[in-house]
């Protein structure tokens, strides 16, 4: 197997193997132009995220600086994607990313991980998993994602939380490591902020 086959299928291999270092480097050129872009280019931008990404929806907005192992080849958004400054994205494997899903400052998503034997880690090898993040998810700031992690739909991660495990859906989970507290239910419709009800018609159509 091409050590390609091998990160494809989860098994442990070398990411330093010069085929697939070439294929790495010519993603990551098209990163660094997206990051260089002005703040109000939004059509240079769409532009560049759909030759960067594996799939871009539509409304889809990663505010610069956004990094990516592969400058986000092996990244699926589907529509309404926002991402605050700094998403970081390990995406060695693949990362699909449902419809409204929004990220605070800094967060990171990583699907590769390392063997615990150090002789394995001197030689720079690692596996890969990937990471699913579905419909209505939002993930708060400096938040981490790790390898083979699935978030139900509709659910919220506090900010600072570290996630190591499937979160199910319609819950807030938080820290470290990430843990469901509650549901998320009929309590919360129509209100924010602890509670606090909408005071706007035009907000609840």
């Amino acid at each position: 197997m091409t050590q390609r086959e091998r990160m494809n299928a989860g098994l442990i291999y070398d990411p330093a193997d010069p085929d697939l270092m070439e294929e790495q480097k010519a993603a990551i050129v098209l990163q660094n132009e997206y990051n260089q872009t002005g703040p109000y280019d939004h059509e240079k931008r769409q532009e560049l995220l759909q030759r960067m990404l594996a799939e871009c929806g539509e409304g889809c907005h990663l505010e610069p600086p956004f990094y990516a192992n592969w400058g986000g080849r092996h990244l699926y958004l589907k529509d309404n994607v926002y991402a605050n400054f700094g998403l970081t994205c390990v995406d060695d494997a693949d990362i699909h990313i449902g419809n409204n899903v929004f990220f605070g400052p800094h967060v990171t998503l990583t699907t590769a991980n390392h063997p615990l034997d150090p002789d394995l880690r001197r030689k720079g090898l690692q596996y890969v998993k990937e990471i699913v993040i579905e419909d209505d998810v939002w993930i708060g700031a400096q938040s981490v994602v790790l390898p083979g992690v699935r978030i139900g739909r509709g659910s919220v991660v506090a900010a600072g939380s570290i996630v190591t495990k499937d979160i199910p859906a319609n819950v807030v989970a938080m820290g470290i490591p990430c843990r469901p507290v509650r549901e998320i239910g009929e309590a919360e419709k129509g209100t924010y902020d602890h509670g606090r009800k909408v005071d706007v018609e035009e907000f609840l159509k």
